[in-house]
């Protein structure tokens, strides 16, 4: 029986451990070469919207599906403006969630009323609507460990640094899990 258990924990974990080896060796990049991810992420929308283009030309997807899709891409572009420096409450990261779960369901729609093979489809999805969010997504954190860029008057380098010009206002990812550990886990305060 243990060697079944123990057969079954090691194949887990050698479907899940390789990408998420990969996804965290990903994230060290993006967060080295930010410039050069910045750049990549601008042709991928760039990529996206031709194709978005070539798929209303030439195989006449609906029009609106193709609007929100190319709408999508434009609102990519407004994160692509502060990039590494994503804010979770934004109005642009905001809409842009938003924007993935219309295009999901219009794809899902279309795909369910014309027929088209599976890797038709499965390349519509990769190149229109997954990869530029999994970007963005896995360069999250690139934003939260770069040294300041600007310095508010009257701010020294050291403060501006740890509260990135906002006055212990913390923004990012790490306030979204820090949140969730405290809703799950509460602490308890220290009393002096």
């Amino acid at each position: 029986w243990w060697g079944v258990t123990l057969a079954n924990v090691l194949s887990a974990c050698s479907s899940s451990c390789p990408p998420a080896a990969g996804l965290y060796y990903l994230a060290e990049l993006i967060e080295e070469y930010t410039v050069a991810t910045s750049r990549i992420i601008k042709y991928m929308i760039w990529f996206s919207t031709a194709v978005l283009i070539g798929l209303y030309v030439f195989e006449r997807f609906p029009t609106c599906m193709i609007g929100v899709g190319l709408f999508t891409n434009l609102v990519y572009f407004g994160l692509l403006q502060t990039f590494p420096f994503i804010m979770l409450t934004s109005p642009n990261f905001i809409l842009s969630c938003g924007l993935v779960v219309v295009n999901h369901y219009l794809a899902f729609q279309f795909f369910a009323e014309e027929y088209y093979p599976f890797s038709e489809v499965l390349a519509y999805f990769t190149f229109c609507l997954w990869i530029i969010p999994f970007a963005f997504f896995v360069s999250l954190s690139a934003g939260e460990n770069v040294l300041p860029s600007t310095v508010q008057p009257g701010d020294d380098v050291v403060s501006n640094y740890f509260t990135k010009g906002k006055r212990g206002k913390r923004l990012g990812i790490l306030v979204v899990f820090s949140f969730i550990k405290e809703a799950i886990l509460p602490s308890r305060q220290k009393m002096y």
